[in-house]
């Protein structure tokens, strides 16, 4: 009986793109998932405000609010503790603003730093239950940012049991985990990047792909980009948006140097529909042409045009 009910469920999600399944269930990396809105991540907003001199929610109230006004309903924050989650749900709440995915902080290759981040997680994971967030990004920290220094064999090791550790703790919580990368782990063959997810299991370890830092971290190269799509896209559930042209980060997302109408046709193909969250941040030589509520208003219409073929 329990075989044929799960033969059941799986047939009517596969026909239907609808589950049955509990809403606490976690992702699965390759389902079909509809019902998230366009998210936004907090750094986006974070670059903004800084060009502004401002300190993205210095005031929650009045960041959260603009965040409202550009039309997006869904935000990605950047935790640290289980307290700050509690504090922002009720902004959440207020400014009706979904929270499906949030983006967590790990050191993973140092076993006496290791369980020290997964206890913090989890109480993070306790504490964001409320919300019904779904998505745990984390990108475990590098040895030292800005650096080239790379991780030792033995730390990768580490780091890739320790992922998957969270992943299962997590996943029994009802989320899913997924890896998410800067351009650090995509140099040296991308041995960091390919280790993470060879060495975990994918019932576990899913894949936040941010499209610009592959191919960034990469060379500016297109080519590793949608090789990792062939690679790992069943693993992907969530991408992170961000355009640049000529290299150089863009005030807002249009077209530019990397084809995300490919991106979306390639994803669709592999029946993903992952949850989309726009990251589209300012470095030095973005253009200065408008604040972050217009920037995001625009970011939201060409993201609705470009990834139609994903939405729901």
């Amino acid at each position: 009986m329990n075989f044929d009910r799960r033969h059941f469920l799986s047939l009517f999600t596969a026909l239907t793109g609808t589950s049955l399944l509990p809403i606490s269930n976690p992702i699965q990396a390759g389902s079909i998932v509809k019902s998230f809105p366009i998210a936004c991540n907090s750094y986006s907003w974070l670059t903004f405000y800084g060009r502004q001199g401002k300190t993205w929610m210095a005031d929650p109230d009045t960041s959260l609010a603009e965040l409202a006004q550009s039309g997006l309903t869904a935000y990605e924050p950047a935790i640290n503790s289980a307290e700050e989650v509690t504090k922002l749900i009720p902004l959440l709440k207020k400014y009706r603003l979904g929270m499906p995915s949030l983006y967590v902080n790990s050191t993973l290759h140092r076993p006496e730093e290791a369980q020290k981040s997964i206890d913090t997680v989890l109480l993070i994971a306790d504490a964001s239950r409320p919300a019904g967030t779904t998505i745990f990004v984390t990108n475990p920290s590098p040895i030292k940012w800005g650096s080239n220094d790379d991780k030792t064999d033995a730390e990768l090791v580490e780091q890739a049991r320790n992922l998957d550790r969270l992943g299962d703790e997590l996943r029994k919580r009802g989320i899913t985990l997924a890896y998410h990368t800067h351009a650090p782990e995509h140099r040296q063959a991308a041995r960091e990047f390919h280790h993470m997810l060879l060495a975990t299991d994918p019932k576990n370890v899913s894949l936040c792909l941010d499209a610009h830092w592959v191919y960034r971290g990469s060379g500016n190269s297109q080519v590793a980009l949608f090789d990792v799509v062939k690679l790992y896209g069943k693993r992907i559930v969530e991408v992170h948006i961000r355009q640049s042209r000529d290299g150089i980060w863009q005030e807002t997302f249009s077209d530019g140097d990397i084809d995300y109408r490919r991106l979306t046709t390639d994803l669709k193909t592999l029946n993903i529909r992952p949850l989309l969250v726009l990251e589209q941040c300012l470095e030095k030589g973005s253009p200065n042409t408008m604040g972050p509520v217009e920037a995001h208003k625009q970011d939201l219409t060409y993201t609705k045009t470009v990834f139609s073929g994903l939405l729901g």
